[in-house]
């Protein structure tokens, strides 16, 4: 019926991603895997509030998966999902988004040891918002911090392959498929089905992308003391803004990749400066890149 309908040319079926994570068979030991085959972590948080400082864990998922250099998604194995009680009441707002409440994780612990296990295992991290689950992973245990780290949204040109929103929701329901969100098991299993399907345009996989982000290198630029009526062009060319709440100085900054480091410096002293200026800059790896160490 499905494909009838799709014939028509007059409609699209979404179909249900596999989320359900008896559907994944264990991850297995890293030495009896097949020559080239590597293995990755795909992770998601759900937590009280945005920021580590103030705010707890309440749940932690990770689902391990198997990848070549070529940048294909081998096999997704089974997920390691576990709540833990916060030292606040849970929010009703991050109850009504998640489906958590304090019912759900009274007396509940994330097992440190059995984490740093995954986590020893695999030789990448993956999240959707790695800027937002890493500085969190990293609070809880230190051995986030051993890891390279990619990102799915920032690290993938959606925009380019025709995906106008870049939540995971959206580009699954693009590429005809839907999946109950919010739930970081959920979450993480969708998203390691949606970046095995090639890419709409170019037809690449989308992990070829992380990859080679990977392997990149970039440089973080901090432009402090820019002329007010000047931050429309910084904003126009996707600079933020750092207010110093972390105790950094105020400064608008972008992160570039190397190459593009000499334009980068050129744009800022005849654009914003107008004059030659020595900025800080940071050169940043995936060792660190998405955590609040490179800031």
């Amino acid at each position: 019926m499905a494909d009838a309908l799709e014939a028509t040319g007059r409609y699209r079926v979404l179909r249900q991603l596999p989320t359900d994570p008896q559907a994944f068979r264990p991850m297995p030991d890293p030495q009896s895997l097949p020559a080239g085959h590597r293995i990755g972590l795909y992770v998601d948080v759900e937590t009280t509030s945005l920021d580590p400082r103030t705010g707890d864990i309440i749940e932690l998922a990770m689902v391990p998966f198997t990848f070549t250099d070529d940048g294909q998604i081998i096999e997704i194995f089974q997920p390691f999902q576990q709540l833990q009680q916060p030292s606040q009441p849970i929010p009703p707002a991050i109850t009504a988004l998640t489906g958590i409440d304090d019912a759900m994780v009274e007396g509940k612990a994330i097992d440190i040891d059995a984490v740093v296990g995954f986590v020893a295992a695999a030789e990448i991290c993956a999240a959707h918002k790695a800027a937002f689950d890493r500085r969190w992973l990293e609070k809880l245990t230190p051995v986030f911090a051993t890891k390279p780290w990619v990102c799915s949204l920032h690290e993938i040109p959606w925009k380019e392959e025709g995906f106008e929103s870049l939540t995971l929701s959206y580009i699954g329901m693009k590429s005809g498929f839907f999946f109950d969100a919010h739930r970081a098991a959920e979450d993480c299993l969708a998203a390691l089905q949606i970046l095995k399907l090639p890419l709409p345009k170019s037809g690449r996989s989308p992990i070829s992308y992380l990859l080679e982000a990977s392997r990149a290198i970039t440089c973080r630029i901090k432009a402090p003391n820019t002329p007010y009526e000047r931050k429309e062009l910084l904003k126009a060319r996707s600079y933020r803004w750092s207010d110093g709440s972390d105790g950094s100085p105020k400064a608008w900054w972008i992160d570039v990749p190397q190459e593009k480091l000499n334009d980068e410096i050129t744009f800022l002293q005849s654009h914003i400066y107008m004059r030659p200026i020595d900025l800080p800059i940071r050169r940043i790896t995936a060792l660190e890149r998405f955590s609040a160490r490179a800031d």
